[in-house]
C-alpha cells in the first residue's frame, strides 16, 4: 500500500478498501480489537471473527514482539501459524510466515514436509510426532467439527499413515518442552529455552527464545546474529 494510497482513503477519496487491505490497515496501525472492528463498518464491511480464527495481532503483543529484535521470537495462532517474527526469529527458523494454505500450520508440515523435520534433533521426533496430533486434537475439541483444526485433520488422515496411527492413540493434553534442541544448517546444534506469552482473546502466543548466558548455545546465537545481519546486508 503506497502512501498516497492511504492518503486518499483519509480524505475520503479512494476507492473502497477490500478486507484484506483493511486488515492489513489495522494491523499496520496496531488497532485494538474493537478498534478494528469500528474501521471495517466504517469501510462498510463487516468485521472478522475473533478469537481462534482471527489472525489480529493485539497492540500489546505486537510491541512486545518489537522489543525483542536481537531475539529469536515469533508470533503465532494456535494452529502453530506464524503470523511475525523478529529478524532473528526468521534467522533461526527461516521465514515461516511465506507459506500458504494448510502448510502455513507448523503441525501440518511436520506430517507433510520432511524438510521441517530437519531443523529438530533426530531424537526429538517421536515426541514432536505425539505432540502435533495431541495439540490438533485437543483444538479440533475445543473449535468443534466445522473448524479450521477439524479440517486440517482431514487432510493429515487423508494424506499421512503415520499421522493416522498416532491420532489413533487419543492422546491429549501433550505440552511442548520447554527446552528445545535445534540443529541448525549454519552453526549446529542449539539448546534453546522457549517462553511462551499467551493471549487468550485471540488465541495467539509470543513465543521467545534464550540461551544461559555464557553457554555454548549463547555464543551461537551471537553468530546467528551476525550471519542474520550479513544476509540482510
Amino acid at each position: 500500500m503506497s502512501t498516497d494510497y492511504y492518503s486518499r482513503l483519509e480524505r475520503q477519496r479512494g476507492p473502497q478498501p477490500s478486507s484484506q487491505m483493511l486488515g492489513s490497515i489495522a494491523q499496520g496501525l496496531h488497532l485494538s480489537l474493537d478498534e478494528r472492528d469500528h474501521l471495517f463498518r466504517l469501510a462498510g464491511h463487516n468485521p472478522p471473527a475473533r478469537g481462534g480464527v482471527s489472525e489480529h495481532i493485539s497492540p500489546g503483543l505486537l510491541r512486545v514482539l518489537d522489543r525483542l529484535n536481537d531475539t529469536p521470537a515469533e508470533i503465532v495462532t494456535e494452529l502453530g501459524e506464524t503470523l511475525r517474527q523478529t529478524p532473528m526469529g526468521v534467522a533461526l527458523t527461516g521465514d515461516t510466515t511465506r507459506y500458504t494454505g494448510p502448510a502455513r500450520s507448523t503441525g501440518y508440515r511436520w506430517f507433510t514436509d520432511p524438510a521441517a523435520r530437519k531443523l529438530h534433533a533426530p531424537e526429538e521426533h517421536p515426541f514432536l510426532t505425539r505432540m502435533y496430533a495431541s495439540g490438533l486434537r485437543e483444538i479440533v475439541t475445543l473449535r468443534g467439527p466445522d473448524s479450521r483444526a477439524a479440517y486440517l485433520a482431514d487432510l493429515l488422515l487423508a494424506r499421512s499413515e503415520e499421522f493416522r496411527r498416532v491420532w489413533d492413540e487419543h492422546e491429549i493434553g501433550i505440552r511442548p518442552h520447554e527446552v528445545k534442541h535445534f540443529i541448525h544448517p549454519e552453526v549446529g546444534s542449539l539448546e534453546l529455552t522457549c517462553q511462551r506469552l499467551v493471549d487468550p482473546g485471540q488465541a495467539h502466543s509470543l513465543l521467545v527464545y534464550t540461551a544461559i548466558p555464557g553457554s555454548e548455545s549463547h555464543d551461537k546465537l551471537h553468530l546467528l546474529s551476525v550471519i542474520g545481519t550479513q544476509a540482510l546486508g
